[in-house]
Formats: C-alpha cells, structure tokens, sequence
C-alpha cells in the first residue's frame, strides 16, 4: 500500500523508514532469553544520553501510562499533591491524584500565559506538599513553560517532581537533571511508533516509590528498577516496538542533540513567519511557544480546514483539544518533521485552503 500523505500532527509523529524495518526483524522472547534483556539495558543507556544520570525506564504503554504510573507510585491516600497547571494535561494530574487517594491543590493559569511563578510560591510558603506535578511543553496549545526556576522552588522546600515532557523530550533541551521523575514518550520527537512510556527516576524518587504501597501492577514503577538486572519484567514487554525505539534514538544521537534542537527551532520559525504572512495569529504569545507545536488562531474553522488540507492536499494536521477543538489547528514540526521543507510544503497547502 503506498501512502503519500504528510502527517504534521504533534504526535503520533512521521516513523522514518529505518524505524519500520528494524521493527520486521525477528525479536527474542523478552521473558526468557538474555539476549533481549542485554538490549534493554542498552537501549536504557542509550537514553541516558537524552536524560542523564537518572535510572531510565522503558514502560509498555502510551505516554499516558507514565503520567499515571508516576501518581501510582507515589501518591498515597493523604498526600498532598501540587499540580502546577497552564492546559488541559496539567489540569489533568489532578484527576491521577485523586484516582489514587492524594489530595491534589491546582495552581492555574491562564492556557495562554506561562506558570504563574508568583501563585506558586504563594502556595509553598503557605502550604507543604509530598509531589509537585507539571508539564514542560502542552501540546494542545504549543506552550513551553520555563520550568527551572519552578523546579529551584519545589527542591528548596523538599518537593518529588514529577514533568510530563512528553511533547518536547528528544526536541528542546529538558532540565532532566532537577527533575525527579521525566515522562516522555515514543511517537513524539523520537519519531517511533506508539506504544512505550521512557521516563527517568532519581535515587530521591526510587526512595518514595519503594516507601510507597502501590494497589496496581501495570503502573507500579517499582519493579521496573531492579528488573533488567534480574532478567525478568513484570509483563511481556514490546519486543518490536523497542527495537523501533532503539533505532529511532540512534538517529538522534548520530545528528547530535544540540543540531536536533536547532532543527526544530529552525523549522518553528519558518512556520510561524509563514503563518504571519497568511494573517494567522498563535494560539499562545510567541515568548512561550515550543519549538516543537504551533498552535494557530482560526475561529470556527479548524475542522473544516484539517478535512480540506486531508481531502486536497493529502496533509495530515491536528485541530486543538477540548474548547479549542473548533478554534485552534495545530501543526506538529517535531521529530522526524521538524524540517523546512516539510513546513514549507504544509504552509503552502494551508494558504491554498484559507482561500
């Protein structure tokens, strides 16, 4: 089947051709044999480069397993949860706390605006909390939140971190060293197909988890960090799917981060300079859009212009979530699509359906 469309959505990202055929190659069994267990401490490594010193996990499931994963584990019925939030998955931890028993207090701000640092502060001074959750890149709405000076105050008063970097690990540099739990994902900015959660853990972390008595299995992070030593995981993991992972990091490091970087900022500029020249306003103020999203104003008509560019230009976008559904259209130039010429080739399609 040959399949010419141009998906520039923010996720699931284009999977580049090397990605698929390491995924057809024959896989060990990944409860048995020891080849496969050598390979996933390996590709773990190989992670660590994109994330650091922290202990690295490879979970079995969509980026949203890890955002519940990381309440399961470390969120106890009482505990009280800081859920630092600008959009709708930010707001939506409070949700995993409360599944779990915790007591999340929301500090919100406008989905326009960046954290409200001030409000956050207020509520440190004023209250203790156990875990402090955020998001680094929103992508409903294309924000970036500059999270280091949340993460200054959060460490001063003794606070586990926990970021939903789902959207921009792999694409923006992360400040993955001050966080204690980073959440990303595989059909983001790596390029691979859905399917795997990668987050990282710090020695603080692991210590909550294992304090932690976790009522799930499938979320419990805890026997995730002895496993791959032990040669066994709690379930049947995504053999192929990991071998896709594997070859999507190689391609990244083989550019180089700092020149994957430069590549999304590169292609975020010309979007954007090209959504002027069409009189198309961001969603967000420019001083906080990723690199990574953007998020374009179109009051009324997002729909109907996602179906028109499919329809007549073969161009894949994503309309916004939520109240934006209608409003917003959201171009993804992340991973694999973080090129010029592929922004080019949307921008010019999307000029033709704004006619």
């Amino acid at each position: 089947m040959t399949d010419d469309r141009l998906r520039m959505t923010p996720g699931p990202t284009e999977v580049p051709t090397a990605v698929r055929e390491r995924m057809s190659e024959p896989t060990p069994n990944p409860d048995v044999e020891s080849e496969f267990f050598a390979f996933y401490r390996d590709l773990t490594d190989e992670l660590g480069a994109i994330y650091g010193d922290d202990d690295v996990v490879v979970l079995g499931g969509e980026g949203i397993l890890g955002l519940e994963a990381a309440i399961a584990s470390l969120v106890e019925p009482g505990d009280r949860v800081l859920c630092i939030a600008n959009g709708l998955y930010g707001e939506g931890f409070a949700d995993f706390v409360e599944m779990y028993g915790g007591e999340a207090v929301v500090c919100a701000s406008s989905w326009r605006e960046p954290l409200d640092l001030e409000a956050i502060e207020s509520e440190l001074e004023t209250n203790s909390f156990d875990v402090a959750t955020m998001v680094h890149c929103e992508t409903p709405t294309g924000v970036l939140n500059d999270i280091e000076p949340v993460l200054e105050r959060l460490e001063a008063h003794d606070v586990v971190t926990v970021v939903d970097a789902v959207s921009s690990l792999g694409g923006v540099p992360v400040p993955t060293d001050r966080i204690d739990v980073c959440l990303g994902a595989s059909q983001k900015c790596f390029s691979a197909p859905p399917g795997l959660t990668v987050c990282s853990v710090s020695d603080r972390a692991w210590e909550r988890i294992e304090s932690v008595e976790t009522e799930s299995l499938y979320t419990d992070l805890e026997p995730w960090r002895d496993a791959a030593d032990e040669e066994w995981f709690p379930y049947t993991h995504l053999s192929a799917n990991l071998y896709g992972l594997e070859t999507a990091v190689d391609l990244l490091l083989d550019e180089g981060l700092e020149s994957v970087y430069a590549r999304h900022e590169e292609a975020a500029t010309r979007c954007r300079a090209r959504a002027a020249e069409l009189g198309l306003a961001l969603y967000p103020d420019e001083s906080v859009a990723s690199p990574t999203v953007t998020a374009l104003e179109v009051p009324g008509r997002a729909e109907h212009l996602q179906e028109t560019l499919v329809d007549e230009h073969e161009i894949v976008l994503a309309t916004g979530l939520d109240d934006l559904a209608e409003d917003v259209l959201r171009i993804g130039h992340m991973g694999h699509n973080a090129r010029v010429d592929r922004v080019e080739r949307t921008m010019d399609a999307l000029e033709v359906a704004l006619e």
